[in-house]
Formats: C-alpha cells, structure tokens, sequence
C-alpha cells in the first residue's frame, strides 16, 4: 500500500472489531457504547429499512425499533456466526419486515372506512416464471429442491441477499448455507440439463 491507503481488508477488520467492542459493551448496558454504535451504524441500518418500507417516516420508526431490539439483544450477538454490521442489518431488515406484514394484515382487517389497499399487480419473482417455457422448466425443477434450500436460494437470487446475510437472517451457520446454495444450484443445473 502506498502512503496514505489503507488495506481495505485491514479497514474492515479493524470496524468489524470497533463493533464487536462496543456490542459487549452494550451488553453491560454501557449507554455511552450504545451512542457510539448507533453513530457509526444508523445510516447503513437506516437504508436497510428505508429499501423495504419506502416511507421515510415508517423507516424512522423501524430504525428505532431495530436499535431498541439489538439494544436488548446486544449479549446474544456471537461473532463467529457473522460480522456485526451483518447481524444487525438482519436485525434491521426483520424488523422492517415484521411492520410490513403488520401494516398488510390491518390493511386487510380495516372496513372500508379505513385507506384502500394497494395491490401491487406486479408478480412475484418466481411467479413470472410459468409464463415462459424456460421458466415453466426451472420452476419444476426449483420445486425438487428441498424446501430451505429452495428458500435460500430464492432470497440469495431474488432479493440479492449475501451468503453472510443468509447466515444471520436464518441463523444458520454460514458453512451450511454456503453447501445448501452449491448443493442446490447443481441440482437445478442437472435437472435443466436433463429437460433441454
């Protein structure tokens, strides 16, 4: 590296281990810790629910929430499973996911003096796939996959989700979630295969 770079692999380390720092702290209940770690995590956390919600005022809220649960949640974090930023972005995203299908839910169960729903009439990613021959092929063969793997290879796919995010978002050790992708992506490369 030159003068003045910094090993961008060295940088995360040393952020990775900055949180990692203060996660326990909080643990301890070290306000302090807290404040240092909404400081330097609130606007990557913030975009995680704001590209879900889409409401910047919904987003707030969410963001809140998510920091109260890891807040709460702070002694529970293991590092061996995943990064911390990775763990509360997962943290972040379920939460926003969770006033999703609230807001859905009281949607539906409103009378019509409430807002009307908006139906999305876009279909869902793996919707759109009987409506092709090639599509109609790779569903069938999606569906001989067993049911998590299906599942993780839909969200890594579909919703762009990494093998680290994977790992915390299902709390499934990272070494099988890795296995399951391999695993089932040869499985539809044989199946495809196979049918063409």
């Amino acid at each position: 590296m030159e003068n003045g770079e910094t090993d961008p692999q060295e940088a995360t380390r040393l952020r990775n281990q900055e949180l990692e720092g203060l996660l326990a702290a909080c643990a301890l209940n070290d306000r302090k810790a807290f404040s240092r770690l909404y400081t330097i995590t609130s606007a990557k956390l913030y975009g995680v629910v704001l590209r879900i919600l889409n409401r910047e005022d919904l987003a707030q809220d969410c963001l809140q929430d998510a920091y109260i649960k890891v807040w709460n949640n702070a002694g529970n974090y293991r590092s061996h499973l995943a990064a911390p930023l990775t763990w509360m972005s997962a943290i972040a995203r379920n939460q926003a996911l969770d006033l999703l299908r609230k807001q859905k839910r009281e949607m539906t169960e409103s009378d019509d003096k409430g807002f009307p729903e908006q139906v999305d009439n876009n279909p869902l990613p793996l919707e759109g796939l009987s409506r092709t021959d090639e599509g109609r092929r790779l569903d069938n063969c999606l569906q001989q996959l067993k049911e998590q793997q299906r599942q993780i290879i839909a969200l890594a796919y579909f919703k762009g989700m990494t093998h680290d995010e994977l790992a915390a978002y299902t709390e499934t050790p990272l070494g099988t979630i890795k296995t399951w992708i391999r695993r089932g992506l040869e499985q539809l490369r044989r199946c495809l295969d196979h049918d063409a």
